[in-house]
């Protein structure tokens, strides 16, 4: 592991932001906690390579026996931050390597995928979610073993032409998670820990968190007569065994900050050497879905303007970033070279909390404290 990777801290001030205007935007975390929209959440703030404010409010689970507070290092469930932070930069380092091209049809690996019309599939359509899957399938309430899953995946047909356009799809990243596997010839959480997490410095970051890390886990929704504690809160992950390239990573708010920092200064590592290149950061980060109504996505990256957009109102044009279902996300702008981190678990309460406006105005507030 290379601990060396340390994310400096930093005042704001020293940054060219306006600590009293950042507070504001931490300050809404409070707001959204008393007003029982979410239990709790951290949010952290970076520029230039730095972290300038971090920010706990809450709770991690409350519940009749159990009541604990969230604090900057709690460990969320990361849910579809998991395509980019896992599954993204391998398929890219796959890329890098000379082992994978953007357009290979995903039957020159698995040549099952070819049947009910997909033979033009392409490792890009799966990135951009422009191959054509339908938006959800339900794989957990058959009973099925995470073989059969995966083999249901690779079976499934596609609800439109691939290429017409654009639909988020799980199952694009499920698909690409088992490719990332086949490639490194590595169980994908093993891949992601040894290629990502590991020279990153992401310590608190992985698949399948340890049973003793639980009281730091911030609990998901109540299921079948208990909370989603230190379980991905994902079905058809939980289904798959907890890994899987769609969801199921967990993680801290200073850990998704070191990944977006490494965005931010072209795939370098605060320590040296490289985890992604300069090559891949802009390929990633480019429109590849121009045309498409309310679309426009990178490679894994949700662009300004999208339909998935939660950038709010403030950040530049160039900003990108992705959400999580459970009520977490990332957002970078590289013009004003800042990132935030913003991670809760408002399925706590319900699946019918939402953090849209939250992550919306956070980010607002975040872009009105930088000042040069």
């Amino acid at each position: 592991m290379n601990s060396e990777n340390q994310l400096p801290k930093s005042s704001p001030e020293e940054k060219g932001i306006n600590g009293s205007k950042l507070q504001l935007a931490f300050r809404l975390l409070d707001h959204e906690v008393k007003a029982g929209n979410i239990p709790g959440g951290v949010a952290l703030v970076g520029r230039n390579h730095a972290i300038v404010g971090t920010y706990a409010a809450g709770y991690s689970i409350v519940s009749d026996q159990t009541k604990l507070q969230v604090t900057e290092d709690t460990i969320y469930d990361c849910a579809s931050l998991t395509k980019v932070m896992a599954t993204l930069p391998l398929i890219l380092q796959l890329i890098e390597r000379g082992e994978l091209r953007l357009r290979d049809h995903i039957s020159r690996y698995f040549p099952q995928f070819s049947a009910n019309g997909k033979d033009d599939v392409t490792v890009m359509h799966l990135l951009t979610h422009t191959s054509g899957f339908k938006n959800y399938k339900d794989l957990h309430s058959h009973g099925w073993t995470p073989e059969q899953i995966k083999a249901a995946v690779l079976g499934e047909s596609l609800t439109y032409p691939c290429g017409a356009g654009y639909m988020y799809s799980d199952i694009n990243y499920i698909i690409l998670g088992e490719l990332a596997a086949l490639l490194y010839r590595l169980p994908l959480d093993e891949a992601a820990r040894r290629y990502v997490f590991d020279p990153l410095g992401m310590r608190d970051t992985g698949y399948r968190p340890a049973t003793a890390l639980q009281p730091r886990i911030a609990a998901t929704e109540f299921m079948n007569g208990a909370y989603r504690w230190g379980e991905v809160h994902d079905e058809n992950a939980w289904a798959m065994g907890g890994v899987s390239g769609h969801a199921g990573v967990f993680s801290t708010a200073e850990d998704v900050a070191k990944y977006a920092a490494m965005w931010l200064s072209n795939g370098q590592l605060a320590a040296g050497g490289h985890v992604l290149s300069s090559a891949s950061i802009a390929a990633a980060t480019r429109n590849y879905t121009e045309g498409m109504a309310s679309a426009n996505r990178g490679l894994g990256w949700v662009r300004k303007g999208d339909a998935w957009d939660a950038s709010g109102d403030l950040f530049s044009p160039q900003s990108y970033g992705h959400t999580g279902f459970t009520g977490t996300s990332v957002w970078l702008d590289p013009e004003r070279s800042v990132f935030a981190v913003l991670l809760t678990n408002r399925v706590h309460f319900g699946r019918e909390k939402s953090v849209v406006r939250l992550r919306d105005c956070f980010h607002n507030a975040v872009a009105a404290s930088i000042e040069c």
